[in-house]
């Protein structure tokens, strides 16, 4: 008897999509290669990132582990031995260390962009469970281009409503804010609308409160709603025309890549 030729004909169309396919992002923690860091030299990276920025990092790590450590030998020295607290309360000295050295390089990132055009969009990528636009929703630029004296506006959708987020000089930026909540609630009437300006003036939002101001909002919306509304925001034409040429409004971000060590 012949042997049957068990051997699968070729797939030109299934070879091409698979060369053509884009390789998944590489976890959080790896390398490009897909291999783990070395979580020793990741804080290190991570220290030398924010040392510039924040140069007093480094005394506020020593500080709160050496607390740590002083609470350990206190209530070892109560129950038995002090040693004995000293070593149980090193790995929660150096988990100490590493939550001052994540909460102050936050603030590090928030401070690099602080100021700069286009920060709000930078703060609003750490939001989570929201809907939002990387580029102005509006903006307006007096003549000559001066990006520093642009007005723009952003949008976010969330379980609280809509946000709009404003910044720039404040009298075009309360216009711009005005207009485009006519527009949202042309378009989604009966939905929140929230309005903040950024910025470091008496009644303005700063960069480093975006975050945590919006996900206070009380959520009025359930996620299938969200996502109705998200629909119909998407259909408001967008505003580039007054953007300066040459200019990307979005280019103030928070190098978190840098902050995790990759």
């Amino acid at each position: 008897m012949a042997r049957k030729d068990t051997k699968a004909p070729k797939s030109t169309g299934a070879t091409a999509a698979t060369k053509g396919a884009r390789k998944p992002p590489a976890a959080e923690g790896t390398d490009g290669a897909g291999k783990k860091q070395n979580p020793l030299k990741q804080m290190v990276t991570v220290y030398r990132t924010i040392k510039p920025v924040d140069p007093q990092i480094g005394l506020w790590m020593v500080g709160a582990a050496v607390v740590v450590l002083l609470l350990g030998t206190l209530i070892g020295s109560f129950f038995g031995p002090w040693w004995v607290g000293l070593l149980i309360a090193l790995p929660f000295a150096v988990v100490a260390a590493i939550v001052v050295l994540g909460r102050r390089g936050e603030k590090a990132a928030y401070k690099q962009i602080e100021g700069q055009p286009g920060a709000t969009s930078g703060a609003m990528g750490s939001l989570r469970g929201w809907y939002t636009d990387q580029e102005p929703v509006a903006a307006e630029a007096q003549r000559g281009g001066d990006l520093a004296s642009t007005a723009l506006v952003f949008r976010a959708l969330g379980r609280p409503g809509v946000v709009l987020l404003a910044e720039g000089p404040r009298g075009r930026a309360e216009k711009l804010l005005a207009k485009e909540k006519k527009k949202v609630e042309r378009v989604a009437p009966g939905v929140a609308v929230h309005t903040f300006h950024v910025g470091t003036g008496e009644d303005d939002l700063p960069v480093s409160k975006i975050t945590r101001t919006l996900t206070r909002l009380k959520p009025v919306l359930s996620k299938d709603e969200m996502a109705v509304v998200n629909k119909r925001l998407r259909s408001i034409p967008g505003m580039r025309q007054n953007i300066p040429a040459g200019v990307d409004p979005t280019r103030a971000r928070m190098d978190r890549r840098a902050l995790r060590g990759r």
